[in-house]
């Protein structure tokens, strides 16, 4: 038999509605970037870990505590979010977050546009990088 993937194992383990949460999100995520990459980031003997989104670099991480599931883009603060996802981290200069408690609705379009605005963010740092060389 073969083991589940480590993000599989993770929201699999939370066994309450965080876990549901951090499913739905990671749908959402593979909808809007079929071809993401995923993996739990961070482990140590005092913490599980934590399921990381990848495109050209990290697009969120799914942070999982006790009254809520937090959603972290390292760029959210350059990212469009018209429709006011992040409701978190909103005074940093680079990062944003969208705190989702329990029963929280999260909008499936908007999401997915900030997914794929977050990869976009990335790629175009990626290319500015790799143009400094």
């Amino acid at each position: 038999m073969t083991r589940p993937d480590p993000v599989t194992e993770r929201i699999e383990a939370l066994g309450d509605w965080r876990g549901e949460t951090l499913r739905r999100v990671r749908a959402l995520i593979h909808e809007a970037l079929p071809g993401v990459q995923e993996s739990v980031k961070w482990a140590k003997a005092t913490s599980p870990g934590v399921p990381v989104w990848e495109h050209a670099g990290v697009l969120c991480t799914g942070e999982s505590y006790a009254r809520a599931v937090k959603l972290t883009f390292p760029r959210g603060a350059s990212l469009p979010d018209p429709a006011g996802l992040f409701n978190a981290s909103l005074e940093g200069s680079a990062r944003r977050a969208i705190d989702l408690p329990e029963g929280a609705a999260l909008d499936p379009t908007a999401f997915r546009e900030l997914i794929r605005a977050a990869a976009a963010a990335n790629e175009h740092a990626r290319a500015a990088r790799q143009g400094d060389r």
